[in-house]
């Protein structure tokens, strides 16, 4: 998958597109997804032009790396969410039915949340 510099979360980070922000950093933008699957359901992108998990492990700098991870974590205290629980859903390629080929975390809460996997 390559990075499509007119994807949408690219049009964000440009501020073309106004979204319902939650946290910014120096390495991320998150924000309420538009489409919730649950009651909570925060979008964690990192500012940098990466397509997908692969890409970003493989050529992010390693603050980067940390810099997206610590973001998540400081979201979910943030929010309230540890102490009920929280699922974080990170989907690269076609099978996981990526849809924007722009690396992001997926923060979901504020009720049970079943198995992860029907099977």
């Amino acid at each position: 998958m390559t990075y499509d510099t007119d994807n949408i979360f690219a049009k964000i980070l440009r501020g073309e597109i106004p979204c319902d922000k939650v946290y910014e950093d120096e390495w991320v933008l998150a924000f309420n997804d538009i489409a919730p699957q649950a009651p909570v359901h925060v979008l964690v992108i990192p500012k940098g032009a990466y397509a997908s998990m692969d890409d970003f492990t493989a050529n992010a700098s390693d603050a980067e790396i940390v810099g997206l991870y610590r973001a998540v974590g400081q979201i979910a205290r943030d929010l309230g969410l540890v102490e009920a629980g929280y699922r974080t859903i990170n989907n690269t390629g076609r099978d996981s039915h990526q849809e924007v080929p722009h690396l992001h975390v997926h923060i979901l809460a504020g009720r049970p949340l079943g198995p992860m996997l029907a099977r």
